[in-house]
């Protein structure tokens, strides 16, 4: 990857999570992984327009990746025995409603960038979860989610040698994504305000955001700090990139929701070991 395990860790001080006594807090934080992970199945969908074999090969496998962490995920909401919970506005949004409508925007802010702050908090959950099932468990993620990222870079440069022209596009995209990241970070430290390890997530938000202005450089979608963006700027990218998103001329072929992540609260198979509890 282009950022490195040590560049994307958060010092949280010695502050961690505790099973038992932080349950509530856990069921809804990875009710947040679940959801992310039912729409990365939807990766699927890329195959159809994926540039070279190598690349469909690679969303095969990650296709069959994220099933197993949708599996992943209610094996933890189990044991922590907890019900899968919905997901949070800002989420929902950014993993369906604002995912790529091209192959380009989905290597970016999915994977590079999306997958990136996803990977980011996980190495945050390694570093604050006591040694047990979970944090094995999350260990093992991270790994995929490493390759996810480094793909999503990869084709992003890629991308960008061709069509150097589609990094102001990209930076909007992101722009946007990162309102959104922010929208659940706040949610996550106002509701748990008095926790040792989300009252951080003001200080943790900062640095993820950091983690991602680095790749961002280093895949040459900017060449200069966000920092140096004025408002005007910055409003200005994201409402080109908006609207270019959604444009017909853009996006000719643009999905409707997927099926899964209307229904996955309510699929049997998600929901069938816990209706014993209801």
């Amino acid at each position: 990857m282009l950022v490195t395990r040590e560049e994307s860790s958060f010092d949280f001080g010695g502050a961690r999570f505790d099973i038992d006594r932080d349950r509530d807090v856990l069921a809804w934080i990875f009710s947040q992984y679940l959801y992310g992970e039912v729409t990365g199945v939807q990766v699927g969908h890329w195959l159809e327009i994926a540039p070279d074999f190598d690349a469909a090969q690679f969303l095969a496998r990650q296709a069959n990746e994220e099933m197993a962490h949708v599996k992943l995920f209610l094996r933890i909401l189990d044991s922590l025995g907890a019900t899968p919970q919905p997901p949070h506005r800002a989420l929902s949004f950014l993993a369906t409603d604002f995912a790529g409508a091209t192959f380009e925007e989905h290597c970016l802010l999915e994977m590079a960038v999306g997958e990136g702050f996803v990977l980011t908090a996980i190495y945050a959950f390694i570093d604050t979860l006591p040694e047990g099932e979970i944090r094995t468990l999350m260990s093992g993620l991270a790994r995929q989610e490493e390759g996810h990222v480094s793909f999503g870079e990869d084709q992003t440069l890629k991308h960008l040698e061709r069509k150097p022209g589609l990094a102001p596009h990209l930076l909007g995209l992101t722009l946007v994504a990162m309102l959104g990241v922010r929208a659940i970070a706040r949610y996550a430290g106002k509701r748990y305000a008095d926790h040792p390890v989300l009252k951080q997530m003001p200080a943790f938000l900062s640095h993820s955001n950091a983690v991602t202005e680095l790749r961002l450089r280093r895949l040459g979608v900017i060449d200069r700090p966000l920092s140096s963006l004025g408002r005007g700027a910055r409003t200005s990218a994201m409402t080109k990139a908006t609207a270019s998103r959604y444009s017909r001329a853009v996006n000719p072929f643009r999905r409707k929701p997927a099926k899964l992540t209307k229904t996955y609260l309510g699929d049997p198979s998600i929901m069938g070991r816990f209706q014993a509890r209801t």
